[in-house]
């Protein structure tokens, strides 16, 4: 099998800093290439909103984690109900 590269380097046309995208540890990370500038994770919207606007990072991200694993990197997930069933006390019916 290929290796794939994990990052994806995005330029500007306008001038502003460019943007490296990596996944890392299951979460894609962002940072622009400034002096000193640090890597961020990317939320569920900022993922949702790529993938709505069927940008090249949503392109790149499908090709690398599978349309599956990147929709279920978009879907927000409620608090957990299972848990708070578990840490309720129901009378008997």
């Amino acid at each position: 099998m290929a290796l794939r590269s994990m990052r994806l380097l995005l330029e500007s046309g306008d001038g502003s800093p460019a943007k490296e995208y990596r996944i890392q540890d299951e979460n894609v990370e962002v940072r622009t290439l400034d002096p000193g500038s640090v890597w961020w994770r990317l939320t569920r919207e900022q993922l949702s909103t790529h993938v709505e606007h069927n940008t090249v990072v949503a392109w790149w991200l499908e090709r690398r984690l599978g349309w599956r694993r990147l929709l279920q990197a978009c879907v927000e997930q409620e608090p957990s109900m299972v848990n708070v069933a578990e840490n309720t006390n129901h009378p008997a019916l």
